[in-house]
């Protein structure tokens, strides 16, 4: 009887899964293909990421950002290894664009690019929810947790659209870099405690607080005024 319940649960939470994701890839024309393709591209946030170390080195001493920089890349190693190596091919779950899986074709693809084999958890939303909620505890700002929380929100939206992450996938990302950055930064901050004092509250106005938040909205205009006129390799994503 048990069995039999745990069954039909997990069958009901995999046709919503399944239903959320079906909705969100169906939601496709070319200028979302373009623009969505650019987004979840590998290197183009590479402007945001250098903006955000811009911030750490003005911000605080070297060895701080040194000490940061180190548990950052901590952080993005854990996620990288749990959810592209460990979880998931161990749960082995096909990616709806993948041809072996029977939603394959209801899939909507673009520019070819259906990914690997296995897609839970999704590597994307670990690493970027990892970051956000670093940068979240380390600078303790409304307005770049904000911007960092939208760019989050936008990457998961993303690969659903791109046809190559259930809903679920992505909410399984999403913890893993909340549960990983949290832990992460509790350890820091209990064997570090003189240098994540330093995080404290620091004035809001302060010029180059804004820089990240300046640059990452710079990147999403431009994307969403070249996605009329440029179509992106699936190489970069």
């Amino acid at each position: 009887m048990t069995d039999l319940i745990l069954s039909s649960f997990l069958q009901t939470i995999n046709h919503w899964d399944t239903s959320i994701f079906l909705a969100i890839n169906g939601l496709h024309n070319s200028y979302w293909d373009n623009f969505m393709e650019m987004f979840s591209g590998r290197y183009i946030w590479l402007p945001l990421y250098l903006s955000i170390a811009y911030v750490m080195f003005r911000r605080f001493p070297w060895r701080v950002n040194l000490a940061c920089l180190l548990v950052l890349a901590l952080v993005i190693t854990i996620n990288d290894q749990l959810s592209g190596s460990l979880i998931r091919s161990s749960v082995g779950r096909l990616r709806p664009a993948n041809p072996a899986n029977p939603i394959s074709p209801l899939v909507h693809i673009v520019d070819g690019y259906r990914g690997g084999r296995f897609g839970f958890p999704s590597a994307h939303a670990a690493n970027c929810w990892g970051l956000t909620f670093f940068m979240l505890y380390v600078f303790r700002r409304h307005l770049l947790t904000a911007t960092l929380v939208v760019w989050a929100c936008l990457t998961c939206w993303s690969r659903m659209y791109l046809g190559v992450h259930y809903f679920g996938d992505v909410l399984a990302g999403t913890l893993i870099g909340f549960i990983t950055a949290s832990i992460v930064y509790y350890v820091f901050q209990r064997s570090l405690h003189q240098v994540t004092e330093t995080f404290k509250p620091y004035q809001e106005d302060a010029p180059h607080m804004y820089v990240p938040v300046i640059v990452c909205w710079t990147e999403m205009a431009l994307m969403l005024l070249l996605s009329s006129h440029f179509n992106v390799s699936t190489d970069s994503i």
